[in-house]
């Protein structure tokens, strides 16, 4: 497929690599801690293992917090997926916020005034 693409746009004739693919980038120096600066909304990471963490992810909820869950870890029990979706989006509703998955093992929820635009920005566009 390569090859045919550069014939058709100009290109060399070098194949890529894996390592050529794939570039680590060093975020550490974004990642500042700013401590003194306190926010009226914080963005939650999550992970969510059993329906026990629900509470402690509804109150970030209520709280008027953004949170980001990682649905991975209970995915294969279909009731309990269907449980912890189903409490999160009752809390949404109580709230007016919105919920929505992101790729397969993410789920984004957000307090009020907070709602989620499901087009993506594609080089500058909508």
């Amino acid at each position: 497929m390569a090859k045919i693409m550069n014939k058709l746009f100009g290109g060399t004739s070098k194949t890529t690599t894996v390592e050529d693919e794939y570039t680590e980038l060093d975020l550490t120096k974004y990642e500042e801690v700013l401590d003194e600066e306190p926010a009226e909304t914080y963005v939650r990471v999550a992970e969510l293992t059993n329906l026990n963490e629900l509470t402690a992810l509804k109150k970030e909820i209520y709280s008027g917090n953004i949170v980001m869950i990682d649905i991975s870890n209970i995915k294969a029990d279909k009731l309990m997926l269907d449980r912890a979706l189903k409490d999160l989006k009752d809390v949404v509703i109580d709230v007016h916020g919105d919920i929505a998955g992101i790729k397969d093992d993410q789920v984004l929820v957000t307090p009020t005034g907070i709602k989620i635009d499901r087009s993506k920005i594609l080089g500058g566009r909508y």
